[in-house]
């Protein structure tokens, strides 16, 4: 697909208890955002 007949998204995180998008963080924080380790959560087993 062409980069021009995509649709723009805005991406959001959680950050200080609220969510923010992430176009407006700055420099600072975008380096913060990029650097984080994303996992999955696995289910305990129930005894």
């Amino acid at each position: 697909m062409k980069t021009e007949n995509r649709t723009r998204c805005i991406i959001y995180t959680r950050v200080m208890g609220y969510h923010r998008p992430i176009e407006s963080f700055n420099i600072g924080k975008l380096g913060e955002h990029r650097e984080r380790k994303y996992f999955l959560e696995q289910k305990t087993a129930d005894k």
